[in-house]
């Protein structure tokens, strides 16, 4: 099904806007600019068109201008009366370029000089025009057919403002002259939406920030092919049109992707399956303490987490990963929702309580991925729905590679002596020595009743014993802690939803929010 609709493409540059209109399909996004075409007859020149007017006694020219170069565009035609001089030709529409009247050359002339020479060109007027693809949108200049004859415009001129030459000017001939109409032969010209560019959705990726910043665009996103080609700022009339569009893209992006896994998990043997990937922002600190976003490509695949700067898309690319973590040993957490049925958040803007939120970041659904020696990358993404999606695939991702690997085991230490510490999906907990092999004790996940740690090396596990139901301290030392915290963490969570799949459900933050949204 394809999705069509007019929207804004934003130049930040010249800081102008101009009408454009979007054409949606399953794989492609295409940006369409409205051009005028010859569609039958021999063409001299394609994009210059020379057409003479004959003033009417009654319509003038009947045409109104806009524009000049005080404002940094050329004079425009911005509208045509039905039946009237103009319109009669044939050969001018609405936002056609002002090049020349009657052989002067006007492209840097103002709108008060324009005018001017058109009042005054006499009976006959020739003007030479070129359509103008990329109109500012401060003109104004409406995208239909020719208007009603019924023109109020004022004697004074103004750029923004419609200048009418229906008026008759000086004309000198009383008789009415006859119509122009246009002659057999002449070229017959339409207006017409042509494809300006087409940017491929598969791997693509949306943003509605302003680059490497948190300030976010209003009613506006942009969108990048994998190939770095930008649609540009596509910028809608409304916060719905923008949210309908920006939905509707992210689908097609996400459907396309899961096609793209699909594609890859063949290549792949069962334990080593593609569970999600996809488009995040990472927010990397700069040096002077402003936080700066970088696009990063995220993947779950077999037992491990990658962080991409660029999607893979051969086989091979799966060792370019700018990171590679275990599944096991890595933490996700959800950090910030900001939604429309946030009862606090209602609440503050219904007693108008504006405060500045001061907040770690100013961007809404984030969720962070804690990985060993106490790190953490922080991500950002577009839409609560993708949220939702990363938090179920890390789980189930998380989960595959407990069940799959079954164990870990990690050298430790306490009081001189080396120990191994086995962390068991249907065993527990299993601490022994190293060198003979002695198991010194064992718990079930369920008679561990609490920990504490110092944030560095060391931990205290505290277990239940089933006999005596005294609590047992059981202290050790690693290298890393955090990957063996997390890894608790992992397999703990994996036993609950082997026992429990409903209560993992139940604890999903995003999938509340987007349910009761």
């Amino acid at each position: 099904q394809t999705k069509t609709g007019i929207a804004l493409l934003y130049d930040e540059v010249s800081e102008n806007a101009y009408d454009i209109r979007l054409k949606l399909t399953k794989e492609v996004l295409t940006i369409q600019k409205q051009d005028v075409v010859c569609v039958s007859g021999s063409d001299h020149s394609a994009n210059h068109r020379t057409v003479t007017l004959r003033r009417q006694p009654v319509g003038g020219l009947g045409l109104s201008i806009k524009g000049g170069a005080e404002h940094k565009v050329p004079v425009v035609i911005s509208k045509i009366f039905k039946d009237q001089a103009a319109e009669q030709t044939g050969m001018l529409f609405i936002g056609d370029a002002i090049i020349q009247v009657n052989g002067i050359n006007v492209e840097n002339a103002t709108h008060e000089e324009v005018v001017h020479l058109l009042r005054n060109a006499g009976d006959e007027v020739t003007i030479t025009v070129q359509y103008l693809r990329e109109a500012p949108s401060f003109l104004k200049l409406p995208l239909g057919s020719p208007g009603p004859s019924s023109d109020h415009s004022s004697g004074t001129s103004s750029p923004l403002f419609d200048s009418g030459l229906h008026l008759n000017g000086n004309s000198t001939n009383t008789a009415p002259s006859s119509p122009s109409s246009p002659i057999a032969n002449e070229p017959k010209y339409e207006k017409r939406w042509l494809d300006a560019l087409s940017v491929p959705l598969s791997m693509a990726r949306i943003s509605r920030y302003k680059t490497g910043t948190d300030k976010l665009r209003s009613n506006a996103f942009e969108v990048l092919a994998l190939d770095g080609v930008s649609t540009g700022i596509l910028q809608f009339y409304t916060a719905q049109e923008s949210a309908d569009w920006l939905r509707a893209m992210s689908t097609n992006i996400s459907d396309l992707t899961l096609q793209n896994m699909k594609m890859a998990n063949k290549c792949c043997s069962p334990s080593d399956q593609v569970i999600h990937m996809g488009w995040v922002n990472e927010r990397l600190e700069g040096t002077d303490s402003s936080q700066l976003y970088k696009f990063k490509f995220l993947a779950l695949k077999g037992s491990s987490f990658y962080i991409f700067s660029t999607p893979p898309v051969s086989t091979l690319d799966w060792v370019r990963a700018e990171k590679i973590y275990n599944l096991c040993e890595v933490l996700f957490k959800i950090h910030k929702l900001w939604l429309a049925d946030d009862c606090w958040l209602q609440a503050n803007l219904y007693l108008g309580i504006h405060q500045d939120f001061d907040l770690e970041d100013q961007r809404p659904y984030c969720f962070s991925v804690m990985v060993g020696h106490g790190k953490s990358h922080y991500f950002n993404v577009e839409l609560g729905s993708e949220l939702a999606v990363w938090e179920k695939s890390f789980q189930r991702a998380i989960f595959l590679e407990v069940q799959r690997t079954g164990s870990k085991t990690y050298m430790c230490s306490w009081q001189g002596d080396t120990l191994c510490f086995t962390v068991d999906f249907a065993l527990g907990f299993t601490c022994f020595d190293s060198k003979t092999k002695n198991v010194l004790w064992r718990f079930k996940f369920s008679q561990l009743k609490g920990s504490s740690d110092d944030g560095k090396t060391r931990v205290k596990l505290l277990f239940q014993n089933l006999d005596t139901k005294q609590i047992e301290t059981k202290e050790l030392e690693f290298q890393d802690l955090t990957a063996v915290l997390h890894c608790i963490h992992s397999f703990i969570a994996a036993k609950v939803a082997s026992v429990d799949p409903v209560f993992i459900d139940s604890q999903s933050i995003a999938r509340k929010y987007m349910y009761s949204n």
